[in-house]
């Protein structure tokens, strides 16, 4: 039997690559754990001996926001720090990692959830689905390195999802679609066979993500609320992020709702999430075609016989520019952090020089 068979933390996606990464803290004295929720510099986390309450330690920075502990994390966990409250020491290498701009839109990112299998995004039926906004989500499903599905919520409160569903299907190319009403259980059966291993929720606020969290879960875990019957818009019911074992396998991460959703560094993710602008690309005459009125440009012509929507188009425009923007400020971050370091190296050369000045 494998050293990880039968650990509590097998449930939580504990794995054998895993062990054996994990191996050379093991020998330090160093004991396994996933980081189910953190808070204010403490984190709610599961070991080998059941959950428990541990310190973030040192990990991450201002200078580094991406390197401090997120949900989905696994970590070295030391026993009895400081405070006698264990403390990570050290996080394994992220699989997978969904990260946005940070909300003060700088050049460091946000990570919302860590090595995640599923990012299952959540689009209410009621009101219509915004699909600008789930173009913007599946970009960073894509980057993650995680497989998106888009589930259609409050599919109940439709005479049909089916053409809704369609819409949607065309604005997410090579994504599963479902449907489905947590609140009258139709279609979480079929929801749940799409999803695998640690799946996180993503959406905005209202879209019922807690509530197809508690079907998925079959208990009321997460906590729920109703959304202004004004504008159709949710109150922030669920405040952090949590991880908790699903019951037919697998672990689920349920998030708050997403009232802005930054790029950060998701060309790949572009690419994926509008593989059909970019397989029509491929068509134009020119290769740095911009399709902005370019003789032979087969994306506009797309447009124009109607195959391609004006709207898709111009959420594919908007995306780039915003992305490249992100990309400017990061190159410049690095750019003025290695003139910091170059700074301290001069510095410290010019002190050497004095100090054997000295010693003459």
């Amino acid at each position: 039997m494998s050293s990880f068979d039968g650990s509590p933390l097998s449930a939580y996606g504990w794995d054998e690559t895993l062990e054996n990464v994990f191996s050379v803290h093991r020998a330090a004295g160093l004991v396994p754990a996933r980081v189910a929720a953190v808070d204010r510099g403490l984190c709610d986390v599961v070991t080998e001996s059941g959950p428990g309450r541990a310190s973030a330690g040192a990990l991450g920075s201002p200078a580094d926001p991406a390197a401090a502990p997120c949900t989905g994390d696994w970590a070295a966990l030391r026993p009895g720090g400081p405070d006698g409250r264990p403390v990570l020491a050290a996080l394994l290498p992220r699989r997978t990692a969904i990260v946005r701009s940070s909300a003060a839109r700088d050049s460091h990112g946000q990570v919302l959830a860590a090595n995640v299998d599923t990012v299952a995004i959540a689009v209410p039926l009621v009101p219509d689905p915004v699909l600008g906004r789930l173009e913007r989500l599946l970009a960073l499903a894509w980057e993650s390195g995680a497989r998106p599905v888009v589930v259609l919520t409050k599919a109940d409160r439709v005479a049909s999802a089916a053409e809704a569903q369609a819409e949607v299907a065309a604005a997410a190319p090579g994504v599963d679609v479902v449907a489905c009403s947590a609140a009258t259980g139709d279609g979480v059966d079929v929801v749940a066979a799409v999803l695998s291993g640690t799946v996180v929720l993503v959406g905005p606020s209202g879209a019922g993500k807690s509530t197809l969290g508690n079907a998925l879960l079959g208990a009321d875990a997460l906590a729920t609320g109703e959304v202004r019957a004004s504008d159709g818009k949710g109150r922030h019911t669920t405040v952090r992020r949590e991880l908790l074992p699903l019951p037919g396998g697998g672990v689920l991460i349920d998030t708050p709702g997403l009232r802005g959703v930054g790029l950060f560094a998701v060309g790949d993710g572009l690419r994926r999430t509008f593989a059909d602008i970019e397989e029509l690309a491929g068509g134009c005459r020119f290769g740095d075609c911009a399709h902005l009125g370019e003789p032979g440009c087969a994306v506009l012509a797309a447009v124009a016989d109607g195959s391609l929507p004006q709207r898709r188009l111009d959420s594919y425009r908007r995306l780039l520019r915003e992305n490249a923007w992100i990309a400017s400020r990061t190159d410049a971050r690095l750019r003025a952090e290695r003139r910091d370091k170059w700074k301290a190296v001069r510095r410290w050369q010019r002190q050497m020089y004095k100090e054997k000045g000295r010693d003459r």
